[in-house]
This record gives C-alpha cells, structure tokens and sequence, in this order.
C-alpha cells in the first residue's frame, strides 16, 4: 500500500509522515530536502536555478515511486510528483522565473515519467491558511525559507487548492491543519488517524 502526503512548505507533511510511519510501522519515503544542491541557490536567484531545482525533485520523486512500486512493504511517501508538476513548476513559469522552453522541456519530462508510475492508494493534502504556513516556516527556523514571501505562498495554495479539486489519480482525504495540532497534541494525531483507518479500510 501506498499513502502520501502533499500541502504547501509549512503544512506539516514531514511531521505528520513521522508520526503516521511511527504508528502503522510503515516504511517513510522523505523529500530530499537538506540533501538538494539547489535549494538555497534558487531561494537567493530563483530565475536562475528554478529549472534546476524542479528537475532535481523530479527525478527524486521519480526514483522514490520505483523504489516504491518495488516494495513488499506498506509505504508513507512524504510530498509527491503531482505537486512538482502541477504547482511548483507552473507557478514558477507563471511568475516569470521559468522560461517557455525551460518549462516545456520539464513538462515532456514529467508526461514520460508519468506513464510508467501510477498514484498512491490514499492522498493525503493537508490544507493550510497562510497565517499558520508562515508560523511553522518560522518555528522550524531553516535559513533558506527566510525569503519565502507571503505571495509566493499564497500563490503555491492557490495551486494547491485548483490540483485537489479535479485529483482523480485514486483515493483523496483532505485535512485542514488550522484544525490539528498534531505534532504536540496527541488526542489530534489520533483523531487524524481515525479518518485514516476509515480511508484504509475502504481500500480492501
């Protein structure tokens, strides 16, 4: 079985995908994000690494879904390909820090790929407000997401919220996080979780 989770930067899908791999003993695929040589490159010059950057994710997402159409066991996979496609790549193009050909290039990319993946069992999106998206950027204190402005995330949930609204790629919950405090109130996890089992259940 395959569940992953998407939403905005901040929404909460490293620490939910911590918990979740912790409590059904699920294997965690996570986003490479320390681990990218890009990042904080195109946070400072965003015209001149954004087609770097989305193809890196893209092809760390790509390995991730065959690691993972490979695995015998049950699997958390944190963020996912639809996101750098259908958001992130897009948004960037729109607002001019991706060039035509650049983003046509990226786009061919991701159609190949796309026919030799298929969609997790259970999506996941974790709906935010931008009020609390800025407060956990803030909270977790990453230097690289100091310059992430309020438009450029108003922009990504605008996104967001467009992709959720016609995902046919297989099952969909959607959590409003403005709600739950999962990460230091546990009666929240736990409410969070029982609408996860009745998804899984309806899987089988």
């Amino acid at each position: 079985m395959h569940i992953a989770i998407a939403g905005n930067i901040g929404s909460g899908k490293t620490s939910l995908t911590e918990s979740l791999s912790k409590h059904y003993k699920w294997n965690a695929h996570y986003e490479e994000v320390l681990e990218n040589p890009y990042l904080d490159d195109f946070y400072h010059q965003m015209e001149r690494w954004s087609f770097n950057l989305q193809v890196y994710f893209l092809k760390s997402r790509f390995s991730q879904l065959l690691e993972i159409q490979k695995s015998k066991f049950n699997v958390i996979q944190d963020r996912t390909i639809y996101e750098d496609a259908y958001i992130f790549a897009p948004n960037l193009h729109a607002m001019g820090l991706m060039s035509q050909r650049d983003f046509q290039n990226y786009s061919s990319l991701f159609e190949l790929m796309q026919t030799l993946v298929s969609g997790p069992d259970l999506m996941i999106y974790l709906r935010s407000s931008i009020p609390n998206l800025v407060k956990n950027i803030h909270k977790r204190g990453r230097e690289f997401e100091n310059s992430i402005s309020i438009e450029y995330l108003s922009r990504l949930n605008e996104r967001y919220e467009a992709w959720i609204e016609s995902y046919s790629n297989g099952k969909l919950l959607i959590i409003d996080v403005d709600e739950f405090n999962f990460v230091d109130n546990q009666e929240d996890l736990g409410t969070i979780i029982e609408r996860i089992d009745s998804e899984i259940n309806g899987l089988f």
